[in-house]
């Protein structure tokens, strides 16, 4: 069955989805030093934060998803009361931070709150169910896989599939953790990269069934793995089963795909993983894809990353200009064989787009999207 994203939105440290592609395109980063939390006592001085001014509101997260969901469903025109509409929510922290604030500093937890249903009916009261997953840092594309299921089995008329996350004290403690100390920036494919750097951020999409005219965004097929391989390391088989699945779900070939979003974290494991088995995926599509991520200029934004690398991507083949991978000065070796875009936007035709998201525990969700280009 043929599916159409429909609507969409999203917040990161720079802006909204048309703000956020425009300084991708100039190269722009949104790191700034690290906010409400003692950069001393979780070992990381930085961040990618969306409120760059303030105190620290409570339920960040649930706000920037409801400005998400109240612009994405606004743009597909949904009507609760004559569709059945449901809402799946990809998290890889929830409202942890409430629960910190709580336990640290005495400041009242509404339990409720954790789960995402507030947030969505507060932008869209009509909606039928609304549904919160934690599937690591492949949770929104989780959430955009279930959605497609939901519409294909006639369970809903449009699943709005999202993704929500703000940082957290144990987060930013785990990452201070494995990451080096002097890492001040996220730098995907780098030979100096030196670890990940968190973001804040929000995104919703709308999948809907493609009209018989056609549509602007067509959501080709997302495939899924759990090779619960190792709690942090990849599994380079678990990442080709991701893009296996989708590329039989989409009856594509790679050879189809122009532009491919990726995952890179700027870490010492994923990012040659990830670069040695795209080179594979792709060495008899010749002249191969053009490589992107957005990681170096918003962060890592746990569960939302996923589908904010599809807005990038269908921004990116909407108007034919691919924004480099900011903070990429000199690419890994296993990444010589990938055309990475590296320094200036470079233009492209391209139709189709890969666009990868991986999390802890081997939880991979691979996405394929078709755009269809306003002449």
């Amino acid at each position: 069955m043929p599916l159409a994203i429909t609507g969409s939105a999203m917040r990161t440290s720079l802006g909204d989805t048309a703000e956020t592609y425009q300084a991708l395109l100039a190269g722009e980063s949104g790191r700034q030093p690290l906010r409400y939390v003692a950069p001393e006592g979780v070992n990381v001085r930085y961040g990618y934060h969306v409120d760059a001014t303030g105190p620290e509101r409570p339920y960040r997260a649930s706000a920037w998803l409801t400005e998400c969901v109240t612009a994405a469903a606004r743009e597909a025109g949904l009507d609760c009361a004559r569709q059945r509409v449901v809402a799946i929510v990809g998290t890889g922290l929830r409202e942890l931070r409430a629960v910190e604030r709580w336990r640290a500093d005495g400041q009242p937890a509404d339990l409720g709150a954790l789960h995402f249903g507030a947030a969505v009916r507060a932008a869209l009261p009509g909606v039928e169910e609304v549904v919160t997953v934690s599937n690591a840092c492949s949770a929104s594309s989780h959430a955009l896989a279930l959605a497609a299921d939901l519409i294909e089995l006639d369970e809903a008329d449009a699943v709005l599939a999202c993704g929500a996350d703000a940082m957290t004290e144990s987060m930013l403690a785990m990452i201070g953790r494995v990451g080096d100390e002097s890492s001040d920036a996220v730098r995907p494919f780098d030979a100096d990269r030196r670890g990940v750097l968190l973001g804040d951020g929000a995104v919703a999409v709308v999948v809907q069934r493609a009209p018989e005219t056609g549509a602007a965004v067509r959501l080709r097929g997302v495939g899924m793995s759990c090779d619960a391989y190792h709690e942090t390391a990849p599994d380079p088989d678990g990442l080709r089963a991701a893009m296996t699945d989708a590329y039989r779900r989409a009856g594509l070939r790679p050879a189809d795909v122009g532009l491919v979003l990726a995952h890179g974290t700027g870490t010492a494991l994923n990012d040659p993983t990830e670069a040695g088995v795209l080179a594979g995926l792709f060495a008899d599509a010749e002249p191969g894809p053009l490589v992107t991520g957005i990681k170096g200029a918003v962060g890592h934004t746990s569960g939302s990353a996923g589908l904010m690398s599809l807005l990038v991507a269908v921004e990116a083949l909407r108007h034919g200009q691919v924004p480099p991978v900011v903070g990429l000065r000199t690419p890994i070796a296993e990444a010589a064989p990938l055309n990475l875009v590296v320094g200036e936007p470079v233009d492209t035709d391209a139709r189709v787009a890969q666009v990868n998201a991986f999390g802890f525990g081997g939880v991979n969700a691979v996405c394929l999207v078709e755009v269809r280009r306003e002449r």
